[in-house]
Formats: C-alpha cells, sequence, structure tokens
C-alpha cells in the first residue's frame, strides 16, 4: 500500500541517507547483520537480530513513524531470489 505522504522512492532515499551520513559508522562495529529501523523524519532507529522485534519497538515510539530497514553491513534488508527450497508443513 501506498505512502500517503511519501512515494517509495522518497522513503528510501530519506532512509539510506539518515543510515550513511548519520548511522552507518556508530552502529556498523558491533551489530553486523542485524536489522536497522529508522524513522524517516526523526532519524531515531531500533536495531534487532529480528526485524520484527525492531519495528515493533519504533512503533511503541511513534505509531505513525515512516519506516526503512537496512541490514547493518550489507547492501539491502533482504535477499530476493535464489534456490528453491521445499516447504515443509
Amino acid at each position: 500500500m501506498p505512502h500517503p505522504r511519501f512515494t517509495r522512492d522518497e522513503i528510501v532515499m530519506r532512509g539510506q541517507t539518515l543510515f550513511e551520513q548519520h548511522i552507518r559508522a556508530k552502529v556498523e562495529p558491533g551489530h553486523h547483520g542485524k536489522f536497522l529501523v529508522v524513522d524517516i523524519e526523526t532519524g531515531e532507529y531500533e536495531i534487532d537480530a529480528n526485524e520484527l522485534n525492531a519495528v515493533n519497538r519504533a512503533k511503541l515510539k511513534n505509531t505513525e513513524a515512516v519506516l526503512y530497514i537496512v541490514r547493518v553491513g550489507y547492501p539491502t534488508a533482504y535477499k530476493l531470489g535464489g534456490p528453491l527450497r521445499a516447504m515443509h508443513p
């Protein structure tokens, strides 16, 4: 669902800029591989090995937060594609 105030590109641009300019150097050494969720309007962020935990904590601070997710030390939060694995019930 589109955001009412920001396009997807705006969210990505603002999130990446905040991460690169203000956050990355502080968190990368000790949080490699963890998920970082940043509020693109305030710059506040949460870090956790589980992205849902980080999102939930960010939403507790501001239920209307516009969030950008990045995986510390990786170019993207998620990898799409790869080999198919059978799902077991």
